[in-house]
Formats: C-alpha cells, sequence, structure tokens
C-alpha cells in the first residue's frame, strides 16, 4: 500500500509540473505574468507533500491492513489524483469563486478521504492500539475539515478568505504529526 501510494503521488507531482508553462517572454520580469499559476502549483505541491509525509508517517506504526484500508487508501488517492485539474483551474481563472470552491471541494475530499483512512486503521489495529494512542481525539483534522467547510461556504463570497484558510490548514499541517513521533519514540 505504501509502495503504491508513493508511486501515485509521485505521478501527480510530476503532472502537476507539468502544467506549468515558461513565461512568454525573455525577460525574468515576465515571470509574474505566471505568478497565479505558480502560486496555485506550490500551494497544491505543498498539500500533496503533507498528505504524503502524514501517510507515510502514519504507516510506520500500521502494523496491518485489510480490504477495507486499502480501498479507504485508493479513495484518498482518487482525490489526490484530482488535484492537477482543480490547480490548473485556480492557476489559470485566478481567485475567483468557481475555480476556489472546486479547490475546496478538493480539499474536503482529501480530508475527509484521510479521515476516512485512518478509521479503517483503526479499526484493524482495535482499541489501545498505538494507533489509537498516536491519533488521539484528531483535533487537528477536524479543525481542518471545519475550516475546508468555512472556506466552501466563504469561496462565493471572499474568496481570498477562502485561500488564506487553505494555507492556514497547510501551515498546521507542514510539520509532521508529532502524536505519531511520540508513539514511534516510545515503542523504541
Amino acid at each position: 500500500m505504501n509502495a503504491f501510494t508513493d508511486g501515485v503521488i509521485a505521478i501527480l507531482v510530476t503532472i502537476l509540473v507539468l502544467e506549468l508553462r515558461p513565461p512568454a517572454g525573455h525577460h525574468l520580469s515576465d515571470i509574474l505574468d505566471e505568478k497565479g499559476r505558480l502560486l496555485a502549483y506550490l500551494l497544491s505541491f505543498v498539500f500533496v507533500a503533507i498528505y504524503w509525509v502524514n501517510h507515510h508517517h502514519l504507516m510506520q506504526i500500521v502494523h496491518q491492513i485489510d480490504g477495507r484500508t486499502l480501498w479507504a487508501n485508493i479513495h484518498l488517492l482518487l482525490w489526490l489524483s484530482l488535484t492537477p485539474v482543480a490547480t490548473a483551474w485556480l492557476g489559470e481563472a485566478g481567485v475567483k469563486p468557481g475555480p476556489v470552491a472546486a479547490y475546496t471541494i478538493l480539499l474536503l475530499g482529501c480530508g475527509l478521504s484521510y479521515t476516512i483512512l485512518t478509521r479503517a486503521l483503526l479499526a484493524v489495529h482495535g482499541p489501545g492500539s498505538k494507533l489509537e494512542q498516536a491519533l488521539g481525539s484528531d483535533r487537528k483534522g477536524k479543525l481542518s475539515l471545519a475550516a475546508y467547510a468555512a472556506a466552501f461556504g466563504l469561496s462565493f463570497v471572499v474568496p481570498w478568505v477562502s485561500v488564506a484558510l487553505f494555507v492556514a490548514v497547510a501551515i498546521g499541517w507542514f510539520i509532521p504529526d508529532r502524536r505519531v513521533e511520540r508513539v514511534i519514540v516510545d515503542r523504541s
């Protein structure tokens, strides 16, 4: 499961970068004409990287999987695979209600599918497992989903605030989850 996820994410990152085009001119300042695409790419690259890092981290304390967890992981990969499309629209159209709402739906889908994956893994590992200790109440995950839900509503009114919420969630997840690190250290 880990190797397959790594492969899919590597392909997604490649597709994301292939969507970028060089500036039309030959001056360094011409790059500013592409700032929307570059910023959308950067945002998406960071989100995909965050999912990869946290998935990889999570898998360090997973001891078994079943069919349910495989399908939950595929569900996460489905949402992540839509990242290039949402990124291209956001980068092309800019911070407008439609593309921001679509990007928010993508982020909600990724967040919900990651939550489903963790719940499926918890079901396999049972109560009192290292996984349950590491995940705890998953307050950060719940807050992220709440921020995405708020961002969706705001995307039709003030799309820039939605983008600010995306960035705030990304900052919150940028550092790998310390809960997992504590369990890994305790296991050693």
